[in-house]
């Protein structure tokens, strides 16, 4: 056993063959309304991780769609170390865009011994604590097209025809298992690529899934399930109690694939992740999860346009100026803009992204009083073919400042989808695996693991649970998490011991 005690006393670690145990006094402010002041509150947490690492089994819904099949490929050629050329010269497989596998956070300060200078200390995220690598997943999944990872990858456009071509024999022996699929919930225009479906009662669909899955979960310890495929629209009204969802399981009462996916994940115990804006989490399952032991998080891949829209809001309400319009605009040619070009399925994204200002807009009474806390907010995509899977994301922030005056920024971004959105994928597995590892005070988390909206556009929570969705707040909960976790006290960013 291991054992060590931080010089400050909000924090001690306690490591064990099996588990990294920390307990961490933990600090916040109760503000008094009546006094108008703040008070401290220390709360004791005892924080327990599982440090052994399992065989992880992943599945993808949508595993030969353009993300799915960038994933694989990705994968692989990190694995294989591979490198490939291009008009531009010679490239080597990388996680470049993944929170866990590339970016690194503030552990520390250290003193140069000969200057007496004081030096921050970086760590890599998936150095803190013991962590899945990505290289070593086993994937497997589904898809409405038959085709092979190798013809898929070729059809996507995402990556280098010389760089697939090194991966054609492992590719082309990936075959996504046999789809469920509700033409109704998507667009249309998805018909011609449907040829490896299933067909059968809700009940025999679920049956099926959980087949596929338990047989995942016999080469693996573990399994997550990650929806990867295509919008669906919202299902309306909601599912608000199990007896109404096994009624319409059991009643064969129409019901989008993904809620199929999900009751059968729930029912396995295994995570499922929602990477699609439709409302797949319905009050009910989220208490049917809760009540089958099973973990979820969602909705909607943050990647690229909304996300940058997180850290703008930031920036522009953090520095004073008062946000009044933004109009965000976007145009591609995947298959994810071909789905999205009928409103049923646009819908869904619309009110995924029109939240994820919400935050900001609240934390500034100043700027948005009561009654007049509303900003022109609009969302416009179209699927243009030509352009592929390279998206042209256009936004304009205008904002009132000064003696109402206006200040308006533009923006064009130029992101391919895929290469974005797929280093998330292997984030939310990587960590939502983690906290399945994690207790706070004795119990598990669940059933929403909230601290993955970092990676999401409408983040859900789990009975009102507080939950922020704001890039630079969302970034800094999630790396203080690991690194109390781990037994690294957070940054007092007042620096008051090194200024005077």
């Amino acid at each position: 056993m291991q054992s060590s005690n931080d010089l400050n006393p909000g924090l001690n670690r306690v490591e064990t063959d099996t588990h990294i145990e920390v307990n961490y006094a933990n600090r916040y402010a109760l503000f008094d309304e009546k006094e108008q002041c703040s008070k401290p509150v220390v709360t004791n947490k005892k924080m327990r991780t599982v440090k052994k690492v399992p065989q992880l089994g992943v599945m993808l819904v949508g595993l030969g769609g353009n993300n799915g099949s960038t994933f694989v490929a990705g994968m692989l050629a990190n694995k294989g170390n591979i490198s490939w050329n291009t008009k531009n010269g010679m490239h080597k497989a990388n996680f470049f865009g993944s929170f866990t596998q590339s970016a690194t956070t503030h552990v520390g300060f250290k003193h140069d011994e000969k200057t007496g200078e004081l030096h921050d200390v970086f760590k890599p995220v998936n150095t803190l604590l013991p962590m899945v690598d990505p290289v070593n997943f086993d994937v497997c999944g589904w898809d409405i097209s038959a085709q092979n990872l190798y013809e898929a990858a070729n059809r996507a456009h995402v990556l280098e025809p010389s760089l697939i071509d090194q991966l054609k024999p492992d590719l082309e022996a990936m075959v996504p298992m046999k789809a469920v699929l509700n033409p109704d919930f998507i667009a249309s225009n998805q018909a011609d690529r449907a040829d490896n479906v299933r067909l059968g009662t809700n009940q025999e669909l679920i049956d099926m899934l959980r087949t596929d899955i338990q047989n995942c979960k016999a080469r693996n310890d573990k399994v997550i399930v990650l929806w990867t495929a295509n919008t669906e629209m919202f299902l309306l009204p909601e599912i608000n109690t199990i007896e109404d969802l096994e009624n319409r399981i059991k009643t064969n009462q129409a019901l989008p694939a993904s809620v199929l996916y999900c009751v059968a994940s729930i029912l396995e115990g295994v995570t499922y992740l929602n990477g699609s804006p439709q409302n797949t989490f319905h009050p009910a399952i989220v208490e049917y999860a809760a009540k089958h032991g099973a973990l979820l998080a969602g909705s909607d891949f943050k990647s690229g346009q909304t996300r940058f829209k997180t850290v703008m809001s930031d920036f522009l309400i953090g520095s004073g100026l008062r946000i009044s319009s933004v109009v965000s605009y976007n145009h591609l040619g995947n298959n994810d803009g071909k789905n999205l070009s009928e409103d049923k399925t646009f819908r869904s994204k619309q009110i995924s992204k029109a939240g994820v200002l919400d935050d900001a807009i609240k934390s500034n009474p100043t700027l948005y009083p009561a009654g007049n806390d509303k900003i022109d907010h609009e969302v416009v995509i179209k699927y243009v073919p030509f352009v592929g899977d390279s998206k042209r994301a256009l936004d304009e922030y205008s904002s009132s400042i000064f003696m109402n005056g206006t200040n308006t920024i533009s923006s064009y971004n130029i992101c391919e989808d895929s290469l974005l959105a797929v280093p998330l994928m292997f984030d939310m597995i990587v960590l939502g695996e983690l906290f399945s590892r994690m207790e706070i005070d004795g119990e598990k988390m669940g059933p929403i693991l909230s601290y993955l909206s970092f990676f999401f556009k409408a983040p859900i929570t789990n009975h009102g649970e507080y939950v922020i969705n704001s890039f630079g707040r969302q970034r800094e909960t999630l790396c203080n998490l690991l690194k109390v976790a781990s037994g690294i006290l957070p940054d007092d960013t007042t620096l008051l011991n090194f200024k005077f």
